[in-house]
């Protein structure tokens, strides 16, 4: 197990440790007063030295052959493997999710590097035809240095989910961890560039200034977020001056559609992972549910059964259901969020159990809330939450509901909830979303192979998928000679 000492993180430019002249500190959201580490902040001149670091490495590493660079992949993967029982508490700490949530994220980061591995070989061979008058070859080549921005919710995935596309094309990378949860990855990514050549993984902390400089970096010729939309909506600006390519995974407001036909008690514990996993704070999480008029008094009532059964306390504590919310801005938007709602005619339950009250205001932690009695222009049901509370909304006909889930600025995902599978695709494929999903919505609804994003202000590009995703790290390089 992680034990509790002090980290100390510094920047990772071309496979050496670099420290700075300011520190940040990184505090367990769980217990406020437990520090976990200190990150070195970097400047707009260090974000320069990583992408340089990484451009110098990407004349060496995209002639590399493809089977090694496959093998190299494979190699940094069999290391995070080996690092999840170092470092998973150790995650927990920084982020504030329960232990499975940890190696979750840590399993599911590996698959996808193994996945990237798998397909690269034949998504890079040349398309090449030939007739009698000309010889074609459609080649693909990689772009260069690649700027990953990565969120704290689950930063080992979504950043192996930048990383391995990039590397197996042939790209180098640049990473920026959020500033609330990069210590884990930090050293995970310090231990997987150490088999990669020097430069090939770079690290960069800091601010939203530390992030711009990377976006804006001339070198740059790929940026891949993970985050809200606010903040996409300025990388998208900061990247448009040297028109790079852009994959944007931004925020979301999932809709649940629940027909009439469902069995409720069935139903709601798979319904449940979509909802309170990561304690709501997960961009495809079920943020809003739909269910048929006659039916809202039977369903709220049970689905309030079952949440009434979790527990929250520190991830750590393995009795926990869920974890506290991870930064103090979150928690105080949510919060207000409730209370907003309290002020309204809605019907609203706070449930479940604190395992450690005199703890309690020593973290983010909140219980979970159930919410009736809104309707779709309430704040509770518009918004993007990101936290443990769910809204019911009711509906009395599928072409009105239909028109409900799609009243959104937000199209990530959403789900049908259905007895009856053509009924459900039937329901599904007019939703306005990126992916919608039938009979279920979490991380068990993911698929390699399958892309994933959004729609709307939801994002731009796709990730998880494969010539999908792979198409938005290379350049297509087009050679075309005449016979006569």
């Amino acid at each position: 197990m992680e034990t509790l000492t002090k980290k100390k993180v510094n920047l990772l430019i071309n496979n050496r440790e670099v420290s700075t002249d300011n520190y940040f500190e990184v505090y367990d959201p769980g217990k406020l007063d437990n520090l976990v580490g200190e990150v070195a902040l970097g400047s707009r001149n260090d974000v320069d030295q990583a992408v340089n670091a990484a451009h110098n490495a990407f004349q060496s590493w995209k002639n590399v052959s493809m089977q090694k660079r496959i093998r190299l992949v494979l190699e940094a993967a069999e290391v995070l493997e080996n690092a999840i029982s170092e470092l998973k508490h150790l995650l927990v700490r920084e982020h504030g999710g329960v232990l499975w949530e940890a190696e979750t994220d840590f399993f599911l980061g590996n698959g996808v590097l193994h996945y990237y591995a798998s397909i690269a070989e034949n998504f890079m061979k040349a398309e090449q035809t030939e007739d009698e008058n000309s010889w074609t070859s459609i080649e693909k080549v990689p772009k260069g240095v690649v700027a990953a921005i990565v969120p704290w919710n689950m930063p080992i995935i979504l950043t192996m989910m930048k990383l391995a596309p990039a590397l197996v094309t042939g790209n180098t990378i640049v990473i920026k961890p959020s500033p609330t949860a990069p210590i884990a990855l930090s050293i995970l990514l310090k231990k997987m560039a150490s088999v990669l050549p020097d430069g090939v993984i770079n690290v960069i902390h800091g601010n939203a200034e530390a992030g711009s400089a990377l976006t804006g970096h001339p070198l740059v010729k790929k940026v891949a977020f993970t985050g809200g939309t606010a903040t996409g909506r300025a990388v998208a600006v900061s990247a448009a001056d040297r028109f790079k390519a852009v994959t944007l995974e931004l925020g979301g407001n999932d809709p649940a559609i629940i027909l009439d036909d469902v069995n409720i008690e069935s139903i709601i514990p798979k319904l449940l992972k979509g909802i309170y996993t990561r304690s709501g704070q997960i961009c495809f999480a079920v943020k809003r549910i739909y269910v048929p008029e006659h039916m809202v008094n039977s369903f709220y009532d049970t689905l309030c059964e079952f949440v009434d059964e979790y527990k929250v306390g520190h991830g750590l504590d393995e009795r926990a259901s869920f974890g506290p919310l991870n930064n103090k801005k979150q928690f105080e938007f949510v919060r207000d969020l409730i209370n907003q709602t309290k002020q309204s005619n809605a019907v609203i339950r706070e449930l479940g159990q604190k395992l450690d009250p005199d703890n309690w205001k020593n973290g983010y932690y909140m219980l979970p809330h159930v919410v009736k009695n809104v309707d779709q222009s309430s704040p509770i049901v518009s918004c993007e939450q990101f936290g443990p509370i769910i809204p019911v909304v009711p509906y009395q006909s599928v072409d009105e509901v239909v028109k409900m889930a799609n009243d959104s600025d937000y199209g990530l995902g959403s789900s049908v909830w259905s007895g009856d599978f053509e009924r459900a695709l039937g329901i599904a494929r007019q939703i306005d979303s990126g992916s919608t999903f039938i009979n279920t919505h979490s991380f068990d609804s993911l698929s390699l192979g399958m892309p994933f994003g959004g729609v709307k202000n939801s994002g731009l590009g796709r990730e998880l998928g494969s010539d999908s995703t792979l198409s938005a790290y290379i350049n297509f390089h087009s050679i075309r000679a005449l016979k006569h």
